[in-house]
């Protein structure tokens, strides 16, 4: 039909522009410190909980409504959530606002999820462009990671003037998103093969027999992990490696300087990922990849030098590398009866292992006040002998899988 090809035209030509209102986060490089002005510092890490704990839960059940209500609806009730969870928090008010606000944040994301890359495979196989998915899903990684790398220092000028600010504008970018998902149209179902699974937990069993998508799914879980490790430790290291030189007090500006440089380093790489990925394949590179963050924690494990905090401009390298073809290879393995419910489950699965680590890692910080090298050291040290392991146990396994 001429209308849905034009439809499906306009969805692709919108989805980088959704990526992107989604991911001005003003707010990324101040939240701790709004939360910690405007509440106690033991509920502001309460609060993070709150966020992760709603992303979680609404994983799976988000992907099984994509999968049965549709794609347009899903990312509609993910802008939604996103605008109102930024506007309750700008609002404060109290910690059960708060509470509200993170919430619905969480949920804002977890109704993107795997729902977003979907929709983009859907619509380009719609518009008979399928062929063209790595290089519309590296369109998007770059719009939504320029979108970051903008609003880190934004946010932070924002905030001088009111730590609430940042929620403030992130809830009117998320108003765009907004606005960019109700001109979206859902693409249709399509078939190839009649054979094939017709209901969502038929194409989820087919997924899951997949001898690829078994090896990727593993592979995007453990990298879901190793990639927000520097996330976690890296501003504790930053501190400590400034404290030396009498420096702490700067560990946010640092930080934030960081962030933005990091993101700018991966907008880099994921120009030069296409040629990489075509001289040295596609297995290869993402174990080059997960190589890559095995290596940067082992640095920040190895060394306390301030030399060592240019590692973590690196950060999200190995995911421009691997992400966006890890989904380009994923959609078409796939059936839209159960597309998006598999990749939430692999999210899910990825955060549960992360949280289950981090809980056995806390074993080692109990009782301090603040993380020492020491003790990173020893934590990411750990997290770098099992990474090697995995990653040589997935070498092994890439070529009899297919990959």
């Amino acid at each position: 039909m001429p209308g849905a090809g034009g439809a499906a035209t306009r969805n692709v030509a919108l989805y980088p522009w959704f990526k992107a209102a989604q991911s001005l986060l003003f707010w990324q490089a101040t939240w701790f410190l709004y939360f910690q002005q405007a509440l106690t510092p033991a509920q502001a890490i309460l609060l993070y909980a709150v966020y992760d704990l709603s992303a979680t839960l609404l994983e799976v059940p988000s992907g099984v409504m994509s999968d049965r209500l549709g794609r347009r609806v899903t990312l509609i009730v993910s802008a939604l959530s996103m605008a109102l969870g930024a506007a309750l928090l700008g609002w404060g008010g109290g910690f059960a606002v708060f509470m509200a606000g993170q919430a619905l944040l969480g949920a804002g994301i977890a109704f993107v999820s795997g729902t977003d890359s979907s929709f983009l495979y859907e619509s380009l196989q719609a518009a008979g462009e399928e062929a063209s998915v790595e290089a519309e899903e590296l369109r998007a990684w770059r719009f939504s990671f320029g979108a970051l790398l903008v609003s880190a220092p934004l946010g932070g000028l924002a905030a001088l003037w009111s730590l609430a600010l940042p929620f403030w504008l992130s809830a009117a970018a998320a108003g765009i998103g907004l606005v960019l998902a109700l001109r979206f149209t859902d693409p249709p179902q399509l078939r190839s093969d009649a054979v094939l699974p017709q209901t969502q937990w038929g194409a989820l069993r087919a997924a899951f027999r997949d001898p690829v998508l078994i090896w990727l799914f593993a592979l995007a879980a453990l990298m879901y992990g190793y990639s927000h490790l520097p996330f976690i430790f890296g501003q504790p290291f930053i501190e400590g490696a400034l404290a030396r030189f009498d420096l702490s007090d700067d560990a946010p500006l640092v930080s934030g300087t960081i962030t933005a440089i990091m993101m700018g380093v991966s907008l880099l790489a994921s120009l030069a990922a296409p040629r990489l990925r075509a001289r040295i394949g596609l297995a290869a590179l993402l174990l080059l990849a997960f190589g890559m963050q095995i290596a940067l924690i082992s640095t920040l494990a190895l060394t306390g030098s301030v030399l060592a905090i240019l590692a973590l401009t690196l950060r999200m390298v190995p995911d421009a590398f691997s992400r966006p073809f890890i989904l380009a290879h994923i959609q078409p393995r796939l059936e839209g009866a159960g597309r998006a419910t598999y990749l939430s489950i692999q999210s899910l699965v990825g955060r549960l292992l992360f949280a289950a680590s981090l809980y056995l890692a806390a074993g080692g910080a109990q009782g301090a006040d603040a993380l020492a090298h020491d003790e990173i050291a020893l934590i990411l040290g750990a997290y770098a002998l099992f990474g090697l392991g995995a990653l040589v146990l997935l070498a092994l396994t890439a070529r009899r899988s297919g990959v």
